[in-house]
């Protein structure tokens, strides 16, 4: 597996509507799922403010 030092691992559940649209631009753009996320991820955080630490 890749290089996870900078990764954690997290599990949930999904929409099944969600994930193949995901898998789909996946494949579209050679973005993988876990970078498509990623990038999900900070637009909602930017959305809604980055929770303190």
């Amino acid at each position: 597996m890749g290089d996870l030092k900078n990764r954690q691992r997290y599990t949930t559940s999904l929409d099944n509507e969600l994930v193949e649209k995901l898998k789909k631009l996946s494949e579209k753009t050679k973005i993988a799922q876990s970078k498509l996320l990623d990038e999900a991820i900070e637009l909602v955080l930017k959305k809604y403010g980055k929770p303190d630490k």
